[in-house]
């Protein structure tokens, strides 16, 4: 499969190995160069190919990334960052070979700061760390991607997940960044207030710019008050489109799900198959409703009249903490389960998102499509902010099977943008939607973001081959 656009610069051997016995010299087992750990940090969760790096750096502080940055600079030598290797677009391989950065090792809670509800990390500590941390304080990161990423990985990607329609993704979520850039130099981008007209808004140009701009090194976060109260369930219903219908009903008489999750019929067989439970084998909706004993309460009841408009039900509500886990870990492994309907191949996931009264639509297409085209995906959504996502299970040594999965991810992209949508609500770009950004933002948008990719990064030595091409135009 060609992927992305050319990295826009050729790999200079010489130049990596200068890179690369500096690093040596300096920092002795922290700079890696062994094929498995290069492997490793070339790899993508979905089947676009490995690009693996020619080196691996493990920095400990801004002054160590700063410093390699230079060196980078120097010798025009590509920069990949790295948090957990979990993103789905080919966000981290290296097309261009260069140094991958692992900025596992800066994983530390500079300061939480209980009285503003916000904390400073770096980039390295993954969700689930945090909240570990937050633990006794009464508070909580919200930001749920599924995969248990990394804080730095997530602002470079702008994700977001099942608990979205409420708290809104990492773009809400960020409230400043301390980061490297092509140059060296350190930026932080805002101070703590909740809000400020100082200037151009620096850090929601580097959230979500998937490593092409700078390198994160610190994170200023929003955290929330832990729920006095949290209610969850699955509800069933006939069809993917009165699923649908509910969900536009809920959104829009404003009651505040906290997540509110779609899975279609295929997923669930999954699901039930994966995890070893007893769901129908019918479109789902998983819910979470969070607030006081008695709120909760009431969006639980206004949600179950909604749902039986739409034949939805009966409902199998997950009071206790360990239920409720035991639902959403079932949700989580979505994209494993999808492997016990065809064992064996590998999995295209993509993502779109559309205007939430365009959601039924779009997905009832979409499954129509699949079924069509002779494909195996499962769909799973956020479908709270009209967010869907799709694995397409191929047979990687069938050509004409993997093309047909190709084409449908085009149609299903292409649905999206004619929706008045987007051809990625929380994946990004990376090197697997570089052809249709344009498309969704027209030549004129596509040439505003290669003219700052231009000026801050001209050398194009930030994790090349990703977004756009600055090359072209």
């Amino acid at each position: 499969m060609a992927v992305g656009a050319k990295a826009g610069q050729e790999r200079d051997r010489d130049a990596v190995a200068r890179v690369l016995e500096h690093l040596r010299a300096r920092f002795g087992e922290r700079l890696q160069t062994g094929h498995a750990v290069r492997e490793q940090h070339g790899h993508t969760t979905t089947y676009i190919p490995t690009q693996a790096p020619d080196g691996v750096f493990f920095p400990e502080s801004i002054a160590e990334v700063q410093e390699a940055v230079r060196l980078c600079a120097e010798h025009r030598v590509p920069v990949i960052p790295f948090g957990a290797g979990s993103s789905l677009e080919g966000h981290v391989n290296a097309p261009a070979g260069g140094l991958c950065l692992d900025m596992g090792r800066m994983n530390r809670v500079l300061a939480v700061r209980q009285e503003d509800l916000d904390c400073t990390v770096e980039p390295g500590i993954t969700r689930e760390e945090l909240n570990h941390h937050l633990r006794d304080t009464g508070l909580f990161f919200p930001i749920d991607p599924g995969a248990n990423a990394s804080l730095g990985g997530m602002a470079a990607t702008r994700a977001s997940g099942t608990n979205a329609v409420r708290y809104g993704t990492m773009r809400e979520n960020v409230l400043s960044l301390t980061a490297v850039m092509a140059d060296g130099r350190v930026v932080r981008t805002a101070r703590r207030a909740r809000k400020s007209s100082a200037g151009y808004d620096l850090t929601r140009l580097l959230v979500g710019s998937e490593g092409t701009l700078g390198v994160i090194c610190e994170l200023t976060l929003r955290l929330h008050g832990i729920p006095q109260a949290i209610s969850g369930g699955i509800c069933p219903f006939p069809s993917v489109e009165a699923a649908c219908q509910a969900v536009i009903a809920t959104i829009q008489m404003g009651i505040p799900v906290a997540r509110m999750e779609l899975v279609n019929a295929l997923g669930m067989q999954a699901i039930n198959r994966y995890s070893g439970l007893g769901y129908p084998d019918s479109p789902c909706l998983f819910l979470e409703f969070h607030g006081t004993e008695a709120s909760v309460a009431e969006q639980a009841e206004m949600f179950g009249e909604i749902a039986e408009e739409f034949s939805g039900g009966p409902f199998n509500w997950a009071r206790e903490a360990e239920a409720r886990q035991r639902l959403w870990k079932a949700r989580h492994d979505f994209y494993w389960a999808g492997f016990t309907l065809r064992p064996g191949t590998k999995g295209l996931a993509t993502d779109v998102c559309v205007p939430i009264s365009r959601l039924a639509e779009c997905i009832v297409e979409t499954e129509a499509d699949i079924a069509e085209t002779g494909l195996v995906a499962p769909i799973v959504g956020h479908v709270g902010d009209g967010n869907f996502h799709v694995t397409v299970l191929m047979d990687m040594d069938d050509s004409e099977e993997v093309a047909r999965a190709e084409r449908f991810v085009g149609r299903l992209n292409r649905r999206a943008l004619a929706m008045e949508g987007t051809c990625t609500g929380e994946h990004g770009i990376g090197q697997g939607k570089m052809r249709y950004l344009e498309e969704e933002h027209g030549t004129a948008g596509v040439d505003m973001m290669r003219a700052i990719k231009k000026a801050l990064d001209p050398l194009n030595i930030m994790n090349p081959g990703k977004i756009i091409d600055p090359a072209s135009g």
